[in-house]
């Protein structure tokens, strides 16, 4: 790997933590970024699922106070999400690359979509008792589908969590997203050990990536006070839009 490129995905790192830090749908920019240097699909979706664990766990650190009164709730939501995670990645797996290269445009023009209908799918707060049960019965089978999907692909995962999350779970956007930012690392860490142990990480790149996400998303606060989101949010379109077509074209 050339200093070049190593350069290209730690810049692209960056900007996929700031984005993630500003308006979410940074996943596409690190995704992007291994395919479109020549990384394999499935590769590249990998790599860019290792690269981004680190910001999954920032982001749940300003909620570790909400958690402790969560706990509870999180434990049948997170069981499911192992095995959800679990299935999407095996999925994955199962797929060669050229299977999943003609599946990609059609998950990133959803995703995309997902994304830029973000600000209508906002959860709604819902009264504890009708919350409840939504708990006990479409909670755990919603969040079990988003971790199936998480586990193979990802992009978009954050927002169709909390779309759905919030038609099951009580309380305010805040403690939703504590929620979201929680299973989120679940069903990360449980699609990393399989595409690990499936080999089908690219280290180098994916370590090139990971500390500019870091600090990426470090920055993310400085640059949200300097740039709109809906520019931000235009941008993340924009790029998905464009990464779609190229993988309709390539394929």
């Amino acid at each position: 790997m050339s200093i070049l490129t190593i350069a290209l995905l730690f810049f692209a790192g960056f900007v996929s933590g700031s984005i993630n830090a500003v308006a979410g749908g940074g996943t596409f920019i690190s995704f992007g970024a291994f395919t479109l240097i020549g990384v394999p699909p499935i590769m590249a979706n990998a790599s860019s699922s290792i690269a981004q664990l680190p910001g999954y766990f920032t982001s749940t650190l300003p909620y570790l106070k909400d958690l402790k009164t969560l706990w509870r709730g999180l434990v049948v939501l997170s069981i499911v999400s192992v095995i959800g995670s679990l299935l999407g990645a095996l999925l994955l797996l199962w797929l060669d690359n050229d299977r999943f290269r003609a599946l990609v445009p059609w998950l990133l023009l959803a995703a995309t979509l997902l994304f830029a209908a973000g600000p209508w799918l906002k959860p709604r707060p819902k009264h504890e008792e009708t919350a409840r049960q939504g708990r006990n019965i479409s909670g755990p089978l919603l969040q079990f589908v988003t971790s199936i999907y998480g586990g193979f692909f990802g992009a978009g995962m954050g927002i169709m969590m909390l779309a759905t999350l919030g038609l099951t779970e009580s309380g305010d956007y805040h403690r939703l997203n504590a929620i979201k930012n929680v299973l989120a690392n679940v069903i990360a860490i449980v699609a990393i050990v399989v595409f690990v142990s499936g080999g089908v990480v690219n280290w180098p790149g994916a370590l090139a990536m990971a500390p500019g996400i870091a600090l990426g998303g470090y920055c993310g606060v400085w640059i949200a006070q300097r740039v709109p989101q809906i520019a931000v949010r235009i941008f993340v379109i924009a790029f998905g839009l464009f990464l779609a077509g190229y993988y309709f074209l390539a394929g």
